[in-house]
């Protein structure tokens, strides 16, 4: 697919171009790479920081510019499919080489329309070629690329456009455009929007549309790729966030990986009809969605019959154990396990688009063990990532040959962890230190300060430890940490995720109990979620409604369960919350009172962010008259757990 160019409606031509000679100055300046800053942070738009060399290993290369790292792209990957778009159920694709030239066309507009040095260029859209595109030409022009959640209001729009004196805003549709119509009048820097995806709806001054050329598209389509392992991935994960950042554009840009777009209800349900068609070498999943297809792969499971039931729990208990053992380093594969493997696991590979997959990663939140052992009994190892945003991405990573459940792996060649004033078990907090550390927070000098200590060390705010052999494990958050009215520090986490094992009906869980004397919780029931908008509905999913009927239920529904206070699933839950506490280390861990909440947590109901994290504070504003409910008997409860209607 071809970028045809950026044009105002109604003018009747496309904007100049200024071409290589009448920006040699700007970009020449742009892609020389200045002196090193004698800082380890700045906030300035225009500062420099001092590069954290080192004399051997990954940090002793030379540094490189974006622009630089591109070249170096297309002289090894020229002709291999870089991008590729599905265009009226057609998939059009670029290669490295046009994908280079569209990044340099899109720069020198970005330039026309008056973008400034060290100024935004913000991008309000789903994963698409004209994301990276324009994402990749305001960092040639000079500018900075500034990726906007799909799901922000107005108000959101409007504090990262300020923030970084937007000059450009790049829009997906006619949707995202009212978003920044509505505050375009408060955007003093803001000189020019630009919209793809769709035609303009209406002309107004600085509104610029970008276009696709159907005959480009179409020869595209028939270019062979240069070499048949090429890695391939999908990109569904937010461009704004870290990890799709890394993972789609910098790594299969420095690697020569062919990226495809999913469509724009992947996380809603289509993602797994796009990986049935790309069939990726590599795949990363945040837990949720490793859990969305644990839970349809159980789903499909209960539906089978009985004789294939009982082969795939015997085929899941072999790769459970083959796996466990592989990790203790005995590779041997028994007889029983290469059966399952051309019965059952091969069959799951496909039906899921993972057959070809041969690094499935999950990161950016905690994902629970059972899930992990899971996949793992499927013979899908799935790998932990973990990393910030400060920290460009990944700090430590799990491999093939060296992995642990529930642990994030080792950290990463030329990278450096400190566990700051680690307690009695080695756990304190976790500190990064290396190249790939970030300047710092632009315009936020406190919270630099804060994040950055003085001998540069970052800060995660994550608590954790290593095992003898390395291995980096995460047991909280410190922001996270619940503090009860005795002085007992909590990580919620561990609690939770023991609760939604114990009980399969149960999605979400919310652990409380800041500052209180005892612990509660909030919980929610799985159910059908809308594929249009994602909104949880009333609805019970097959899982929940096959739960119910194991215990003599004839619920159908949450509203139905919680207006009746069903006694069979209220029992089964306090059976469950029971049993957690009878593990827990003390008395101030165990859970006292809960509550089932009439809706599921979702991103639509702004619950969960945007890689499906669940936003705590949102929560707890949200239910706060539930949650001071708990906590309106002067003395704590004793023996069992209590439900609140």
């Amino acid at each position: 697919s071809d970028i045809k160019g950026w044009s105002q409606p109604g003018c009747g031509r496309q904007p100049s171009v200024l071409s290589s000679r009448d920006n040699s100055f700007c970009l020449a300046e742009l892609l020389t790479p200045s002196s090193p800053g004698s800082s380890m942070w700045t906030t300035r738009r225009d500062g420099e920081v001092k590069l954290r060399m080192e004399e051997q290993g990954p940090g002793s290369e030379a540094p490189k510019t974006v622009h630089q790292l591109f070249q170096e792209s297309v002289s090894k990957y020229s002709n291999f499919y870089a991008l590729a778009s599905k265009k009226n159920g057609k998939w059009a694709k670029l290669t490295y080489k046009m994908y280079y030239d569209e990044c340099w066309k899109a720069a020198k507009s970005f330039l026309k329309l008056g973008l400034e040095r060290f100024h935004g260029v913000g991008i309000l859209g789903f994963n698409s070629a004209e994301w990276f595109i324009a994402d990749i030409g305001a960092i040639l022009a000079g500018g900075f690329a500034v990726g906007i959640y799909t799901t922000n209001s107005p108000e959101a729009c409007h504090y990262v456009a300020e923030n970084c004196s937007a000059n450009v805003i790049v829009v997906e549709n006619h949707k995202q455009l009212q978003k920044i119509l509505e505050i375009e009048h408060r955007l003093p820097h803001l000189k020019a929007i630009v919209q793809y995806g769709e035609e303009i709806k209406e002309q107004r001054p600085k509104l610029y549309s970008l276009t696709w050329t159907a005959a480009a598209a179409a020869r595209f389509i028939m270019l062979r790729d240069a070499r048949e392992k090429q890695e391939e991935v999908v990109s569904y994960l937010p461009l704004s966030h870290i990890a799709a950042q890394m993972c789609d554009i910098w790594a299969a840009m420095a690697l020569g990986v062919q990226v495809y777009f999913a469509q724009p209800d992947a996380l809603k349900g289509s993602l797994v009809e796009t990986l049935r068609e790309v069939r990726p070498t590599a795949f990363l999943g945040v837990p949720r969605v490793w859990e969305k297809m644990e839970e349809k792969m159980k789903s499909v499971g209960m539906k089978a019959s009985a004789i294939r039931r009982k082969v795939a729990a015997w085929a899941k208990g072999v790769g459970l154990q083959t796996n466990l053992k592989k990790m203790d380093g005995r590779l041997d594969e028994p007889v029983n396990f290469r059966l399952a493997r051309q019965l059952v696991y091969r069959k799951v590979r496909k039906a899921i688009g993972l057959e070809r997959c041969t690094k499935c990663y999950t990161g950016a939140a905690p994902i629970t063990r059972e899930t992990l052992e899971f996949f793992l009994s499927l013979n899908i190892p799935v790998m932990e990532l973990y990393g910030m945003s400060e920290s460009s991405g990944p700090h430590t990573i799990s491999l093939p040959h060296a992995f642990k459940l529930g642990s994030c792996g080792k950290v990463l060649s030329g990278c450096h962890t400190l566990i700051h004033k680690p307690d009695m078990d080695g756990i304190g907090e976790i500190c990064f230190s290396g190249r790939h550390v970030f300047m710092g927070y632009l315009n936020m000098e406190d919270k630099t300060r804060e994040a950055i200590d003085e001998d540069g060390w970052l800060h995660s705010g994550d608590l954790g430890k290593h095992d003898k052999d390395g291995f980096l494990f995460i047991t909280g958050r410190i922001k996270e940490l619940i503090i009860t009215a005795g002085g007992e520090n909590i990580p919620p986490v561990p609690i939770e995720d023991a609760v939604k094992n114990a009980v399969p009906i149960i999605s979400n869980a919310m652990l409380v109990g800041d500052k209180a004397k005892f612990l509660s919780m909030l919980l929610t029931l799985k159910c059908v979620v809308d594929a249009d908008t994602g909104e949880p509905g009333d609805e019970l999913s097959p899982e929940a409604l096959a739960f119910c009927q194991r215990l003599g239920s004839k619920a159908t529904k949450v509203s139905e369960i919680i207006s009746s206070k069903d006694k069979a699933i209220y029992t089964a839950i306090q059976k469950g919350i029971s049993a957690v506490n009878e593990k827990a280390v003390s008395n101030a861990q165990k859970v006292q009172k809960w509550v089932l909440l009439e809706k599921d947590f979702s991103l639509f109901g702004g619950e969960l962010g945007p890689t499906m994290k669940l936003k705590r504070p949102v929560v707890a504003q949200k239910y706060r008259d539930r949650i001071a409910q708990f906590y309106t008997d002067t003395e704590p409860p004793s023996g069992e757990p209590s439900a609140r209607p």
